[in-house]
């Protein structure tokens, strides 16, 4: 059965939105995209590369695809990361999205929770969730996340999106991995307890 992980980027107050660019995404009037660039190492591209081994399928929101499938196709095979994205199964949770044109890229059918459930119970390996914010947050609120590779950054930004949705009741955790970057992001690995 594969494991589902959610992979984010995030501040230390646990704001996840627009990390790559300043207009990457501005709802909310929020006005410091971009703010991870400064923080980029070869500790985390190397951690990267390392994740791919294990990883078998991506699930993705409608807009992280729309925005993935903009840049990664046209990306040479010599990256490793577009060698992998271009080449694994992708599945995106869309009710818009019709006709998915990036390669090994399909709809994931019916309700979210069933449907992952099914997408789990088929293959071994991990079921990586890149960004796609407000699908990570149903996914966490339906149980389905097994555990996270979170890359904290030691930045305090006050407003943005954040990953971690309110809850009626604690979700413990178990740490499994922290390896610190030269730029002072810890790269962190929990399991669902």
């Amino acid at each position: 059965m594969r494991r589902l992980v959610v992979v984010e980027f995030l501040t230390l107050d646990g704001v996840m939105q627009g990390l790559g660019s300043p207009d990457e995404d501005r709802a909310g009037g929020f006005e410091h995209g971009g703010w991870a660039a400064p923080y980029f190492d070869e500790t985390q591209a190397t951690a990267a590369v390392e994740g791919l081994r294990s990883t078998t399928a991506y699930l993705f929101g409608r807009r992280t695809y729309e925005k993935m499938v903009g840049y990664w196709p046209s990306q040479p095979d010599v990256n490793p990361m577009a060698a992998h994205l271009n080449s694994t199964p992708k599945y995106v949770a869309t009710r818009t999205l019709t006709d998915l044109t990036w390669s090994n890229a399909r709809r994931l059918d019916g309700d979210l929770a069933p449907a992952v459930a099914d997408l789990k119970s088929r293959g071994d390996g991990v079921v990586a969730v890149l960004g796609s914010g407000v699908l990570a947050r149903e996914l966490i609120a339906n149980d389905l996340v097994d555990g996270y590779r979170l890359f904290l950054h030691p930045l305090l930004l006050g407003s943005g999106k954040r990953l971690f949705p309110e809850s009626e009741r604690p979700r413990p955790l178990r740490l499994a991995g922290c390896t610190p970057t030269s730029t002072g992001v810890l790269m962190l690995e929990y399991e669902v307890a």
